[in-house]
């Protein structure tokens, strides 16, 4: 059991070949945490919407995501903020608006897993109209 830390060492074992393997497998505890605090960031359901919006839909506005979402617009900032500061998304200013993107490429397998198929995703479903083209119309 070559892998053992030495504070354990002395601990019983029932298949020794297989504590090392798991203790390779967890590797190193910053990594661990690393992943522990993205799976935060998923856990709650508000930020994980937003980064679903985000990741399909590509840069949006704090108040298009809030219409998205069904969040209000000062929740949308306050989760934004948060995964900002998280590195993983990034807003860029175009003019006085800014649009958020997600840019932790990490996260996107993860979200691919949660996301729903969409009429978007089925070309024979008719395009959702726009609420202004309709009013419009």
């Amino acid at each position: 059991m070559h892998l053992v830390p030495a504070d354990r060492a002395g601990h019983r074992t029932i298949d020794g070949h297989r504590v090392c393997e798991a203790i390779a497998a967890i590797g190193d505890t910053g990594h661990v945490r690393s992943w522990a605090e993205r799976f935060s960031l998923l856990a709650d359901p508000g930020r994980l919407a937003l980064l679903l919006a985000l990741h399909r839909a590509g840069p949006l506005a704090v108040t298009d995501l809030a219409v998205a979402t069904g969040m209000r617009d000062p929740a949308v900032s306050q989760a934004l903020r948060l995964l900002r500061t998280a590195g993983v998304v990034l807003g860029e200013k175009d003019g006085r608006v800014v649009r958020y993107r997600l840019v932790d490429a990490s996260l996107r397998p993860l979200l691919d897993e949660c996301a729903v198929d969409t009429p978007l995703d089925h070309p024979d479903h008719p395009e959702p109209t726009h609420p202004t083209a309709a009013a419009a119309g």
